[in-house]
């Protein structure tokens, strides 16, 4: 057997021993979301197990004022994507730009902010609160190489909140999920991320 031969038989060997994974750093993605809201919602996910034209992609939205029961759940694998929604959505108007919306801020509003990013796992959350009559929050973060776990409960009076969150696998690697919000009024929110391992995490009411 010639050089070129063993040579080309050692890397075909090597990559049958050690396949490509199709993720390199983030592990699976489970995400559970609950929302109840008397006003306006502006709000886009989009999920999907690889970049550009491979893997299965999904995108859902909802965006416009009224009544909003609804719940979410997702899960993204780097070969699997599921995804289940039950809503009740009622049309309302709703003047974003009036006194009790919440969107017009005065100097003295009380804000209220947080951002977190785990760079071994490529997750970031982040999440803001103003011009609100009154705010009961609940947000637990943990992280460490392998796991970030991230969970929201929010309840706000004629205020506005905005939150986003991406979990991108590297900085060359396919966005598995992103997640961007804005909601204005009256409402409340359970939001719960996990990433990575086999971790059990909280469902949602």
């Amino acid at each position: 057997m010639s050089k070129r031969l063993v040579i080309l038989a050692m890397i075909v060997l090597a990559a049958f021993i050690n396949p490509v994974e199709a993720w390199d750093k983030t592990g699976n993605v489970t995400e559970h979301s609950y929302i109840q809201l008397s006003g306006y919602m502006d709000e886009m996910k989009v999920y999907q197990t690889d970049k550009g034209y491979k893997g299965q992609k999904l995108v859902v939205g909802t965006q416009g004022s009224g009544t909003v029961s609804r719940t979410q759940s997702a899960y993204v694998s780097d070969d699997e994507l599921s995804f289940n929604e039950w809503g009740v959505f009622n049309y309302k108007p709703y003047n974003v730009g009036s006194s009790n919306s919440g969107a017009s801020t005065q100097e003295s509003d009380m804000r209220n902010a947080l951002c977190a990013k785990n760079y071994a796992m490529g997750t970031v959350l982040s999440e803001s609160y103003s011009g609100f009559q009154s705010l009961v929050k609940d947000t637990s973060v943990y992280q460490t190489d392998n796991v970030s776990v991230y969970q929201i409960g929010s309840t706000m009076t004629k205020g506005t909140a905005t939150i986003g969150a991406r979990v991108k696998d590297d900085y060359d690697g396919a966005t598995v999920m992103s997640y961007g919000g804005t909601y204005i009024g009256d409402f409340t929110i359970r939001e719960v991320i996990g990433v990575g391992g086999d971790v059990p995490y909280l469902y949602c009411p």
